[in-house]
């Protein structure tokens, strides 16, 4: 991609952009729940105390499902006002749910856990080095990376989509990956259109 349309990009895919998106209703991501496999994956955490942080969280299914199970410390972050304010009045009564306004590479915490689920693929490819290495700064030691990632090629994006073998080059010099994976239990229009990543930070 030559530096002109990797600046457009990030020029072009910016808070307006994705707040029209919701103003417009315009979010043929959104599957309206949570998916399978990052729902597998949470039922095997065992600390409900666990920092856990969604970027680019989306309507966030996923949150309310940590909620139903007695997650304790949710993070949400996004980028979009009109999103972000919709969740605000949702969550008011739920202390355990934070929800912020404002743009992940700038965030500033520490977490357990941090959850994947159509983030990475909304941002220009050449954004991607900078997410991994923002991805560990966010991490406690031994914190953990999870979610799904797409497994196939699109023409134009966002999504921008990846393989198995360029996520392990990206991922591997500050994660261990303990599982880069075809996700069994995608629903079913993205079957066999994504990998379930489960990375762990190194030290």
């Amino acid at each position: 991609m030559s530096e002109s349309k990797e600046i457009n990009l990030n020029q072009t895919l910016n808070k307006n952009y994705w707040d029209n998106r919701y103003q417009t209703n315009n979010t043929q991501w959104d599957i309206g729940q949570v998916a399978p496999p990052i729902q597998e994956f949470i039922d095997t955490i065992a600390d409900k105390n666990a920092r856990i942080l969604i970027p680019g969280c989306g309507n966030c299914y996923e949150a309310i499902y940590l909620l139903q199970q007695g997650f304790t410390a949710i993070t949400l972050i996004d980028i979009a006002p009109t999103l972000v304010n919709s969740l605000q009045v949702k969550f008011k009564d739920n202390p355990q749910i934070q929800v912020i306004l404002g743009d992940f590479f700038e965030h500033q915490d520490s977490y357990d856990y941090i959850l994947e689920q159509t983030f990475f693929c909304a941002l220009p490819p050449q954004n991607r080095p900078l997410y991994v290495s923002k991805m560990k700064e966010l991490l406690a030691p031994k914190g953990v990376l999870f979610g799904l990632l797409f497994d196939r090629d699109f023409e134009s994006g966002p999504p921008f989509g990846g393989n198995k073998l360029e996520y392990h080059g990206l991922f591997e010099s500050d994660f261990n990956i303990i599982s880069l994976e075809k996700a069994k239990n995608s629903i079913q229009p993205r079957a066999n259109a994504e990998v379930f990543i489960h990375f762990l930070r190194k030290n």
